[in-house]
């Protein structure tokens, strides 16, 4: 396999296969470079005839997988004023978190938890480190005279399978992986005029001539045990060496004119580099003027002086919304801040009204403030709550059970939800751009075939919430709330239990699942039917939504792919039972 052929074995690894077309937009590789990665992972016994992986590509995944990770953090600091004292760079503060923190958490989340820390200067600052996280540290006693070659040096026996990290970093999202297949180097796709190397037309990283520019080289790196075998001989060569005194670590890669590995290039805005206290300034004082407006924001709209208004954080920042914690009078709230080009897809003015219409009811959260011109709302925070999980059995009967109790309180308000009108709005926000699908257009004529069959059916409409994901349902003990009503206005109730499964990506097992918990007497074959059809509508409708947020460069992954994929399976499901009760109805006249 080449590193094309294992980028789509780790895509496959993490999504379910729904063609080489959608793979090809995910990995974003011609569908031609696709295609001949899967003739060879089918060939190689990596994937079965569906498309499954087999025993050999999990063996694969499972030997080549993170099993720790050095963190770099033993150099001098930088000056911080007032106070003209110097701090370790990795434990410098961005967004009241120290770099080296948030990098720790980042590796929790995909499951390492063995980091050894190379700590050098103000080396007992990191000592808390080791209570809090249970990370190893490891003193590199020369930090002042030798450069990070030889803070590797001593922890070049944990090398396999491990992410090496240097701590002056601040990642917008999280740079390590669950899976891993091949060792890589980070770079940006930003060029540097001080970078030695870039990536070529061929995906490798060479060196570059002095008077031109590379791209910016990260340093998060990825090593596989032969290639750490590679460096712990090349390391055990260069430090008695006297001419590597002041070298960096990434000289172990470097063989003639490349590096060894792989790169694994990001765009620029994924990660900040510390190397000055401006560059950290400048990270903050987007902090600092997010945290000022903010506090003017909550002044105006609940009439209370600035002073009053503490312990602002970021709650969320969504797709649609940014969600701020804050405290006022020792009692928390939430701040929603809509995000940029939100009124183009939701009402102020009717989410005003639907709010109105449940005040009180404990459906949903309670909402305080409400600003219908622009969108910005604050409600109280219920401590000690968790979201839904749809995989849990007993939160599932919970939450379908409170959305029947919603739909039986009969609220109406004075604006609906139209499914299939919304498809076409959602379309027009393209601005005349094309579908990324190429059967766009038949999957759309087909969905729109289903309108005459639902709008014959039995339908008793009523406040319908239309985004009941299981993130919005709100759990603390034996109380749930849902939350987050921009889309709610009247429709048949029924389109809630869909959208619950669209957005869970459950399969049809699951589906008939919900479907049963949602109606534990039992559920007639049209009401299912029926519910299948607003599976396939939604499926186009989210389509489209994630389509334009993607046109703006927001990006959802598996969630879109399948989303499209429910338009077009629950199409074909919903034809084959009709066609099946009309062949019974044709066999029994």
């Amino acid at each position: 396999m080449n590193k094309r052929d294992k980028d789509i074995l780790l895509i496959l690894s993490n999504h379910i296969y729904t063609g080489q077309r959608n793979l090809a937009a995910v990995c974003g590789c011609s569908l031609g470079a696709v295609n001949a990665s899967i003739a060879t992972l089918l060939k190689e016994g990596y994937l079965d005839k569906s498309m499954g992986l087999t025993v050999k590509s999990k063996n694969l995944l499972y030997s080549s997988a993170p099993a720790c990770a050095v963190l770099l953090a033993a150099g001098l600091g930088l000056w911080i004023p007032p106070h003209n004292a110097k701090k370790p760079t990795a434990l410098l503060e961005v967004h009241g978190e120290p770099l080296i923190e948030r990098l720790i958490s980042q590796l929790h989340e995909v499951g390492i938890k063995k980091i050894y820390i190379v700590v050098g200067f103000a080396k007992e600052q990191f000592e808390y480190l080791i209570d809090r996280y249970g990370v190893e540290l490891i003193v590199n006693s020369e930090y002042a005279k030798k450069n990070n070659l030889h803070s590797l040096a001593l922890a070049k026996e944990h090398l396999n399978n491990c992410y090496v990290v240097p701590c002056d970093l601040w990642c917008r999202n999280n740079p390590f992986q669950k899976n891993e297949l091949y060792s890589w180097y980070m770079v940006s796709d930003e060029e540097d005029v001080e970078s030695t190397i870039r990536v070529n037309r061929k995906q490798e990283l060479v060196l570059v001539s002095p008077s031109s520019k590379g791209n910016a080289m990260i340093g998060i790196s990825y090593l596989l045990e032969d290639t750490a075998e590679l460096i712990r001989s090349r390391l055990e060569d260069m430090v008695p060496d006297r001419r590597y005194k002041g070298s960096f670590w990434e000289e172990t890669l470097f063989e003639d004119e490349r590096i060894l590995i792989s790169p694994r290039v990001v765009s620029s805005d994924f990660v900040a580099e510390i190397k000055s206290l401006t560059q950290l300034q400048e990270l903050e004082t987007h902090t600092t003027a997010f945290v000022n407006t903010v506090t003017a924001t909550i002044s105006r709209l609940i009439q209370a002086p600035e002073h009053e208004i503490e312990d602002i954080s970021v709650l969320k920042m969504g797709t649609t919304n940014c969600s701020v914690l804050f405290s006022r009078r020792n009692k928390q709230y939430i701040l929603r801040i809509p995000c940029r080009e939100a009124e183009r897809l939701i009402s102020y003015q009717q989410e005003a009204e639907v709010y109105r219409t449940i005040s009180g009811s404990a459906i949903s959260d309670e909402v305080t403030h409400f600003d219908p011109d622009t969108g910005v709302k604050i409600s109280e925070y219920i401590p000690n709550a968790r979201h839904c999980d749809p995989q849990n059995p007993q939160d599932l009967a919970m939450c379908m059970k409170k959305l029947r109790q919603f739909h039986s309180t009969r609220l109406a308000v004075a604006h609906e939800f139209d499914l299939f009108s919304s498809i076409e709005h959602y379309e027009s926000l393209w601005d005349g751009a094309s579908s990324v699908y190429s059967d766009y257009q038949t999957t759309k004529e087909n969905i729109l075939s289903l309108r005459t069959y639902i709008d014959a059916m039995e339908k008793d409409c009523c406040l319908t919430h239309i985004d009941a994901i299981a993130e919005n349902f709100l759990i603390s003990g034996e109380d749930i709330r849902l939350i987050d009503w921009e889309y709610a206005a009247m429709q048949d109730p029924h389109v809630d239990i869909a959208m619950f499964c669209l957005h869970a990506l459950y399969d049809q097992k699951q589906v008939d699942e919900a479907i049963y918990s949602y109606f534990p007497e039992g559920c007639n074959s049209t009401t299912k039917l029926k519910i299948y059809c607003y599976i396939a509508v939604g499926g186009l409708l989210w389509s489209n939504w994630c389509e334009y947020k993607m046109k703006h460069g927001i990006e959802f992954g598996a969630y879109s792919l399948r989303q499209y994929r429910y338009a077009k399976d629950y199409f074909r499901i919903v034809r084959n039972e009709l066609n099946q009760q009309k062949e019974k109805q044709n066999v029994s006249g």
